[in-house]
């Protein structure tokens, strides 16, 4: 009976890793992200993540939505199917806007979003939890690295009306004086610039609208949706799409989560928000930014409204904050008990604290709490 236990604890763990790193190849430039935790069997604990509960969960769970959110994702899900046998989580990364659809259609359990959902979604949204709605769980914080590759340059520093005016093609070369007088002593080159941008809907191009509209509404006219809207420029799907073509491309500057500039050792812009120094994009300094978030959602809704005009010592403004989108009754009853077991996972301490590991920052201690009880009264 032991030998027959382990060998059904070693196929479990081998059959996490193999999902797990079918995730990871779902994404174009795939990221070496690694995660810790031991098998166990149905309701035990990882050691690395002491925090799992298995329950009830059961069968397959599939989810999808936000690429901003992959990298911390792949690593929830590692752990999380390591510990608990018997339980399969597909996460689909390819867009909020796709995720929020699959959800109110009703054909994943729970969606991921870089953005709130909008009023006529929760309306949509309302057919697939027949008894309730969607809401939002804030789960991942972190910043929306600007991420650049020019020869010769190591450190580059910008601000919000100069990333407007390249992100809108009104600032074409690299020795532009807008950007010489942000970066002195600098030896920039006479080099056309090389903007990338999301091809499909994306929250994370919401999120970057969101902060050029509000910390420079001079030079950046357009409304903050998911579909770009700026004219010119060059399109790449997904922001595992946009962090390769920079990599690649010399002149290139493009918008990702800071887990893909990690991941692929790609320079990223520091931001001048008129505070005593620039900003690093670190999950220390998007941390500094997401702390001055406020819950604006009602009821079980947990979605939240951030100051991308902070000028707050060390803070980096430019930051966004994914959310799982569940309903908050009406979930289906086959999925119900996954849902609970794996976001509670993703929301416990030992959840979060991982997330810095991958360029992310964890929620505030005080919103995630929040979460947790959340999702404890899911039904």
């Amino acid at each position: 009976m032991k030998l027959q236990r382990k060998n059904r604890l070693r196929a479990t763990a081998l059959g996490a890793l193999a999902v797990s790193g079918a995730l990871v190849l779902t994404a174009c430039g795939s990221d070496d992200n690694t995660g810790s935790g031991t098998t166990g069997g149905s309701g035990e604990q990882t050691t690395a993540a002491s925090s799992i509960d298995c329950g009830k969960a059961k069968g397959q769970l599939r989810a999808s939505g936000s690429s901003a959110q992959k990298n911390a994702m792949d690593l929830w899900v590692k752990n999380y199917m390591a510990a608990c046998s018997g339980v399969e989580i597909n996460y689909n990364s390819s867009s909020s806007g796709e995720g929020i659809v699959a959800f109110n259609q009703g054909t994943v359990g729970f969606a991921g979003s870089d953005s709130a959902l909008k009023p006529e979604e929760v309306a949509e949204s309302k057919k697939a939890c027949k008894t309730g709605q969607g809401i939002n769980l804030p789960m991942v914080g972190g910043p929306v690295a600007v991420g650049y590759h020019l020869e010769g340059v190591d450190k580059l520093t910008l601000d919000a009306p100069t990333l407007a005016k390249i992100f809108d093609t009104k600032i074409k070369k690299w020795n532009d004086p807008a950007i010489a007088a942000l970066n002195k002593g600098v030896d920039l080159p006479d080099k056309a610039i090389q903007a990338f941008h999301r091809s499909e809907d994306s929250g994370t191009t919401q999120n970057l609208g969101k902060y050029l509209g509000a910390a420079a509404p001079k030079d950046w006219k357009y409304e903050a949706e998911k579909k770009w809207p700026a004219p010119g420029g060059q399109a790449a799907s997904g922001s595992s799409g946009i962090a390769a073509q920079v990599k690649q491309v010399d002149g290139a500057i493009g918008y990702f989560e800071l887990s893909y500039a990690k991941s692929q050792s790609i320079s990223t812009v520091a931001i001048d928000t008129g505070g005593s120094a620039p900003a690093d994009a670190t999950s220390e300094n998007a941390s500094k930014a997401i702390a001055a978030a406020k819950v604006v959602g009602t009821g079980k809704d947990l979605a939240l409204e951030l100051d991308y005009t902070t000028k707050a010592e060390g803070a980096y403004p430019l930051v966004l904050v994914t959310y799982e989108v569940v309903c908050d009754t009406g979930n289906k009853a086959e999925t119900l008990d996954t849902v609970k077991s794996f976001l509670s996972y993703a929301a416990s301490e030992d959840g979060q604290k991982i997330l810095t590991e991958a360029g992310y920052a964890p929620i505030p201690a005080e919103i995630n709490a929040k979460v947790r009880e959340t999702v404890n009264g899911l039904s």
